[in-house]
This record gives structure tokens, C-alpha cells and sequence, in this order.
């Protein structure tokens, strides 16, 4: 790693969550018109955006925040195949190609390394699932495999813990999320996207009954196109356009330690814990199967789509009445605004709810518990993110019927930093009117209103 790659990760790491008070990096001006709008500035806007941009489109990106500011900086970082969605597989392996393709042009700046995936077995029959997802691995020629407990021991020598077994996915990488997409976004706005931070988009212009571009606080974009992009605050702006979708947000805590000597190069998780070597020495940690649902009238509106997923998993959500002021699903966020005057969006800027109380010890002692050698485990930061999920824990990514001219890509379900690359290509694919190369079908707005019964991915 180069000296000003190292300078980089040491001012990210300290000014970590990306806030209002970074310094704006893209501030314009707004163009009066464009060819397309991306909304939002996550990695799957930044990936549309650049391919777009690439294309030779005029794009334009808003975003009322920050590059990264919420869920694309606040998550594990890992990049993986293991585990996703048969549906997902291919799109996941094209992203793979892409991330690799993208380090070797932009060196470093990623943070990307090939260090694998394992998912632990706390008991021997957490494997029969693993074996049933091996059959989707091999169809699509994953370097997969399930290891016993001796080979998991094997691969992590210093556990004082002891598996059942694991599944192991040595091709899978990992990256540095609050790194990698302001990054990205650098990239794109060298290769020609315009992209603004801190500009809310307040509505979509509509004409005729189809896109006529972007009404931002800063001026109307005229633009035939508009993608959607907005991750926990898309269903409050389609809502406002009279499109539903049954999105809700949860609330997750990450943790990352001061420097700590090497006991497993890549991501792994058991039944409780999920943890991430970093490039700065340290550990990503992170509670497994536990999430927070803030209580608002979306929840109430989509509870029968959810039905499934609380079935399969009914104590790893804790609820609370109410969300804070401001949040997408708050009691009193705004359901109806004008074009003219600041919105919802503008009133939060960067959504950045607190970690769950005494989560950061609870990682300390169970990732020391796991690996004793290491000695006190000290925490450097903690921070909460909101993760917008769909009801089959699938995205949404498709046209909008009812709105020709916008492209939804939303509802990640916590799976889009790894797979953001790729769902970007096929985006702006999708907004060109060009193949995508990939089969959308799980992916279609319409499947919560078709008839469709919700089928849930895999549950690995």
C-alpha cells in the first residue's frame, strides 16, 4: 500500500461515519438538463451513474447527503457468492469480474483482497444447509466447499472456540466500503457524471404521465430518464408519486477495533458474530441475526408481505413503537410536500441512527472469547446503519409501469455493496433500453402485487 493510500485510510478511519462535516467533494453546478437523474449516492447510484456516463449519456447524480453517507460506507464489506440467492449468483459473479477489473485499474484505492468467506456451524445440523446450497454453487462452477471442524481449525488456529464445520468460499473478497465508493465516485466524475452532494432531489417532474426529469433544491434537471436510487428513503419518495412498494428499514450495529494481530484473513460469521479483517489492521464486527425495526405506518401497510420473513426469523428483530423524528417511516415524516419548499429529505441529511446500546462491549467480549491470543479487545468506532430489505430479502430492480421513464433499483437487503458494480451496468442498461445480459424476473417490481407468493431466499 502507497503512502497516500495509507493517509487516507487513517483520516477515514477517524472522521468514520461519513457526516455532513466531510467536505463536500462534488458541488456541481446543476445542470439545467440532462439525459438521465440518478437519486441517491450509494453505490448503486455511483455504479449507474459511471456507466452511464461511460455510455456517453449525460448523467447526472444528486444526492442530499454525502457519496457513502449511509448504508454503502456502514457495512461488513464483504463481497461475496456464498450463500445469495440462486437468482443473484450470476449477477454476483459478473460483480466479482468487476471489482477485480475496477482494483486493477485503480490500484489500492478499494481496499479489495481476496480472503475468502466462511460461514461457521455452531452444530452439526447448521450443515445440511450448506450441503443443499453446494448443489447452486457447483451449477455455477463456485470455488465453494464445506469443511469439517478439524479443517475449519486448521484455517484459524488461534480459536479457542470450536465448529461443527463450515462453508468456505476461498474466491470470495472483501473491501473498504467508506474507502471504495468515494472512490468510485471519483472515478465516475473523471469519466464525465456530474454528481452533487448535498442537492435533495424533492420530486420527480413529471409530464404527460411520464418523467420529465428532477425537481432538486437547487433547481429543476429537465431529464427524460430518472433512476431511483435512494436505498431506506425510496419508498417514501415513490409513495409521493403514487407508486408502493413494501420497503422497511432496520437497524443494524457495526463496530470496529484498534489494530489486533491477524487470526483470519477474510469474513466470517457463526450463529452470533460476524467479523472482517480491515486494512487498517483492525476488525469489522457486527451481531449476527439481530435487527432493530423502528415501528412506522409503512411496517402496518406491509405486514402481511413481511408475514414470511417474521415467520422464519421471529426473535432476531427486536421492535421499538416509534422511529425517531425525521426517519423514512417516522410517524411524523411528511407523506405529502410540494416541489417548491424543502421536504422530508432535505430535514435529514445523512440518516445515521445510534448503534443498539451495549452492543460495542458485547462484540469485545465475544470476539476476544473466540480468540483469547489476542488479548483486551479495544473498540476504535461504533455506529448504527439502516438496512432497507424487501420482504423476499430481494432488490427491486426494474422500470416503473405506472411512471414510464423511471428505473427502480432499491431494497438491497444488506446485499449491495458486494454486488453494486454489476447491478449498476445493468441499470444503465435497463434505462438505454439494452439487454442487461442477466435474468431480472426475481427482481421485478410487480411480484408483490402479481399474485406471486413471496418466496424467501436462502436462509444460510
Amino acid at each position: 500500500m502507497n503512502a497516500s493510500v495509507n493517509a487516507s485510510v487513517n483520516a477515514s478511519v477517524t472522521s468514520f461515519p461519513i457526516s455532513m462535516a466531510k467536505p463536500a467533494e462534488h458541488a456541481g453546478p446543476l445542470p439545467t438538463e440532462a439525459d438521465v437523474v440518478v437519486i441517491g449516492g450509494g453505490i448503486i447510484g455511483v455504479m449507474t451513474v459511471w456507466e452511464l456516463a461511460k455510455a456517453g449519456l449525460r448523467a447526472v447524480l444528486v444526492e442530499k447527503g454525502r457519496i457513502a453517507g449511509e448504508q454503502s460506507s456502514r457495512n461488513w464489506g464483504w463481497i461475496r457468492a456464498q450463500g445469495r440467492d440462486p437468482a443473484e449468483l450470476p449477477i454476483m459473479m459478473d460483480a466479482a469480474h468487476r471489482w477485480r477489473e475496477l482494483a486493477a485499474g485503480m490500484g489500492d484505492a478499494l481496499g479489495l483482497r481476496q480472503t475468502g468467506v466462511m460461514y461457521l456451524a455452531d452444530k452439526p445440523d447448521a450443515l445440511t444447509g450448506f450441503e443443499a446450497w453446494l448443489l447452486h454453487a457447483r451449477e455455477h462452477g463456485l470455488d465453494t466447499r464445506v469443511l469439517s471442524g478439524a479443517e475449519v481449525a486448521g484455517l484459524m488456529p488461534a480459536a479457542a472456540k470450536t465448529w461443527a464445520g463450515a462453508m468456505w468460499t476461498p474466491s470470495d473478497m472483501r473491501a473498504e466500503p467508506w474507502l471504495a465508493v468515494p472512490a468510485l465516485a471519483r472515478a465516475a466524475a473523471a469519466d464525465g457524471a456530474v454528481i452533487i452532494e448535498g442537492c435533495a432531489a424533492r420530486l420527480i417532474d413529471v409530464a404527460a404521465g411520464r418523467v420529465a426529469g428532477v425537481v432538486t433544491e437547487q433547481g429543476r434537471i429537465a431529464a427524460p430518464a430518472v433512476v431511483l436510487a435512494g436505498g431506506a428513503w425510496s419508498a417514501l419518495l415513490l409513495r409521493r408519486h403514487g407508486i408502493s412498494i413494501p420497503q422497511l428499514s432496520v437497524r443494524t450495529s457495526v463496530a470496529v477495533t484498534e489494530p489486533l494481530p491477524e487470526v483470519f484473513a477474510g469474513g466470517a460469521r457463526d450463529a452470533t458474530l460476524a467479523w472482517r479483517r480491515r486494512i487498517d489492521g483492525g476488525y469489522t464486527l457486527a451481531p449476527r441475526g439481530r435487527q432493530d425495526l423502528y415501528v412506522g405506518p409503512d411496517a402496518f401497510r406491509a405486514l402481511r408481505a413481511f408475514a414470511p420473513q417474521l415467520q422464519a426469523d421471529p426473535f432476531g428483530t427486536r421492535l421499538y413503537p416509534a422511529a425517531p423524528c425525521g426517519y423514512p417511516d417516522g410517524w411524523g415524516t411528511p407523506r405529502r410536500w410540494d416541489g417548491d419548499r424543502p421536504g422530508p429529505f432535505e430535514a435529514m441529511r445523512i440518516l445515521n441512527p445510534p448503534p443498539h446500546k451495549g452492543d460495542a462491549a458485547r462484540l469485545a467480549g465475544e470476539f476476544a472469547a473466540r480468540f483469547p491470543t489476542l488479548g483486551p479487545v479495544r473498540m476504535r468506532s461504533h455506529w448504527g446503519g439502516m438496512i432497507d430489505t424487501m420482504p423476499d430479502l430481494e432488490p427491486v430492480v426494474d422500470h416503473a409501469p405506472r411512471l414510464p421513464g423511471l428505473v427502480i433499483a432499491t431494497g438491497m437487503s444488506g446485499h449491495g455493496f458486494g454486488i453494486g458494480p454489476a447491478i449498476g451496468a445493468i441499470v444503465a442498461g435497463l434505462v438505454q433500453g439494452r439487454e442487461t445480459g442477466h435474468d431480472l424476473h426475481r427482481f421485478r417490481l410487480g411480484r408483490f402485487t402479481d399474485g406471486t407468493r413471496i418466496k424467501m431466499g436462502p436462509s444460510v
